[in-house]
């Protein structure tokens, strides 16, 4: 289970930062940048905060508030054109630095999930596993998960054919029927193989 560890052998302001969204074919990648505050931490939160990918949906759901009410927040997303213009990898990273930019103040240093660092304003450390480790990046990546699970359920009104409330832009069967059906949307990112596979065909939908 991740805990605090980490970040009071620190000492000062650690942020945890962790993403979600890298592998799906559409929509953005969602970055959230996490600072507890020990003060207003509950100590029963430490027992329910876990990796979002361990995680059933409803308890996300449910933590979210509860991270919110005992931290400082900051949320950053890169577009599937900024993806499709920057690569994913470095779509992320700038997801990233937007969300260390949207915290009210910079810390201390920022842990950051995974074997490689993004260019952020502050110290860094890349964590291996971090989610599993690090209290701060476990609740960054529910964060940034609920964030995204959000906002592609607000595109599926729109955009219902794909399934993308339910398979969140990911590559299912419901969603690969649709795009050969109707072609790629602007969310689509044009750059991954499978819709490139698909750009020839007719125009999606807007």
């Amino acid at each position: 289970m991740p805990d605090l560890m980490l970040e009071q052998a620190h000492g000062g302001l650690v942020a945890g930062i962790d993403e979600a969204g890298r592998g799906p074919w559409a929509g953005p990648v969602v970055a959230a940048a996490v600072i507890f505050d020990t003060t207003r931490l509950p100590v029963a939160l430490l027992s329910l905060i876990d990796d979002s990918k361990k995680l059933k949906k409803e308890r996300r759901e449910a933590l979210l508030p509860m991270i919110r009410a005992c931290a400082w927040i900051g949320v950053g997303a890169a577009s599937a054109a900024e993806i499709d213009r920057l690569n994913i990898l470095q779509a992320t990273y700038l997801a990233m630095r937007r969300a260390i930019g949207r915290l009210p103040f910079l810390p201390d240093l920022a842990l950051v999930d995974g074997n490689r660092l993004p260019p952020l304003p502050c110290p860094a450390r890349a964590l291996v596993g971090g989610d599993g480790l690090s209290l701060s990046i476990a609740a960054a990546s529910i964060v940034a998960k609920v964030t995204r699970d959000r906002a592609m359920a607000r595109l599926d009104a729109r955009y219902g054919p794909y399934g993308w409330a339910s398979n969140a832009g990911y590559g299912t069967a419901a969603h690969q029927a649709a795009l050969r059906d109707l072609g790629p949307t602007r969310h689509h990112r044009h750059s991954f193989r499978p819709i490139q596979a698909l750009l020839q065909q007719p125009e999606g939908i807007g």
